[in-house]
Formats: C-alpha cells, structure tokens, sequence
C-alpha cells in the first residue's frame, strides 16, 4: 500500500495556487506523494512477480479528480496517482502476472492531513461541520473506513479487480443533495 502524502502547507502557511505556488513547494509534494507512489509500485512488482501474485493499492484522493484551487500540486499528484495506477493494473496484466493495482480515492477523511486546517481552538467542531457542508452524508470519513476497502483489495476475494477505482467520500462525487423546488 502507497499512502503517504503531504499537501504543502503542514509546517508553513505557503501558496499552492497555479498562479503563486513556489516551484519547489510543488516539486515538494510531488516527491513525497507521486515519487513515493512510483517506487512504492516499483519495488512491489519486483518482490510480487517472483511470487507470480499480489496486490498493488494506492491511496489517491476525490482531489484527483475534480480541481483544487488552493492545493494545485496535491491535486495533480493524486491525479497523477489515479492514472499509474491503471498503468500499473495493465503493465502486469501485460505481463500475464497475477499482480492488481488499483487506487482508493477518500474524501475528507480524518487523519492528521486535516490538523493544520482544523486546530485545536474552541471552533473545531464548526470547522469540521463546514468542511464537510457539501458531503452528502454531512461528515468525515474514519481511517478504518478507507482500511476495509484497503483490506478487501488486497484479499483473494477481489481477485478480478484491478486498475479500479474505489471513491470513499460520503457520497460527495456522486452528487448535488440539493432539489429543485
């Protein structure tokens, strides 16, 4: 599994739009998140091939796939991360390996990322509740929720899954909650 990633702005307030972010503020995140990812990927298929078996996951993000405005190099390495993890799932396939690859993408799920936007003053709460407004379900996910999807994937019994998809966002990319009255 592939799950390390920082956003940018954890130890300073720094812009990360496309027009002000620093070029190695986002070579940074890049590092960490998408050059992580690929030698993750890398050293797994060498050690999963001699085995002819295994199962690839990586934890991309719902930034990879809608815009981020003020994380603009986080977006783009989730993206990035969506995308080799389908060219994994075929390069192995291609291989005629047993070997899957697929990625999870969460939404707001509450992890330390958060920390820096959350703090720890007396309007948490409502800075949770705000972040969370336009997630049908009106609440972050927990890592034990991402952690059964994680699970299943690497089981047997998603043998025939590979270069999937799998949203875990309360239902935010599924939709508007809101009705035409």
């Amino acid at each position: 599994m592939n799950n390390a990633a920082i956003i940018g702005f954890e130890d300073k307030a720094v812009a990360h739009d496309p027009e002000h972010a620093d070029l190695e503020d986002w070579r940074a995140v890049h590092r960490v998140n998408l050059d992580g990812t690929f030698l993750g990927c890398r050293y797994a298929i060498k050690a999963m091939k001699e085995k002819g078996t295994g199962s690839i996951i990586n934890i991309s993000s719902r930034s990879a796939l809608v815009g981020i405005p003020s994380a603009a190099a986080y977006a783009s390495s989730k993206a990035a991360i969506r995308n080799h993890s389908k060219t994994v799932a075929l390069y192995c396939a291609q291989q005629g390996w047993k070997i899957r690859c697929n990625s999870i993408h969460p939404g707001a799920i509450l992890t330390p990322i958060w920390e820096p936007m959350l703090g720890n003053c007396s309007d948490r709460e409502k800075k949770m509740q705000a972040l969370v407004a336009d997630t049908p379900l009106q609440r972050f996910g927990m890592p034990d929720e991402v952690a059964a999807i994680a699970v299943m994937l690497a089981s047997d019994e998603a043998a025939y899954i590979t270069g999937a998809e799998m949203n875990i966002d309360g239902g935010l990319l599924a939709g508007s909650t809101a009705s035409p009255e």
